[in-house]
């Protein structure tokens, strides 16, 4: 698969937009070997195990005061799949 990695060239109002790694590469998704998201694409995880890897991958990272948070909306997420799981198989 493809990597998408274009970044964004302009800004809302349209001046060239210099180097905005908070938008294109997020360091609290690229602390690794590879960024959060070509992992979730490539494993095709879908929206909700999507998240739940985004929060897991970014706890205490992106807001150092907030890793509980981030950990609870990873289960929330993966709650959600589970739910979504048990009703397709009834």
């Amino acid at each position: 698969m493809a990597r998408y990695s274009e970044p964004l060239t302009s800004t809302k109002y349209g001046e060239p937009q210099t180097s905005n790694e908070k938008v294109n590469h997020p360091s609290h998704y690229n602390d690794g070997n590879i960024e959060v998201i070509d992992y979730i694409e490539d494993k095709q995880l879908g929206f909700c195990l999507g998240n739940a890897i985004k929060y897991i991958s970014r706890a205490g990272k992106k807001y150092k005061d907030k890793e509980v948070e981030d950990l609870k909306k990873a289960i929330w997420y993966i709650e959600r799949r589970i739910y979504e799981l048990e009703k397709e198989n009834k």
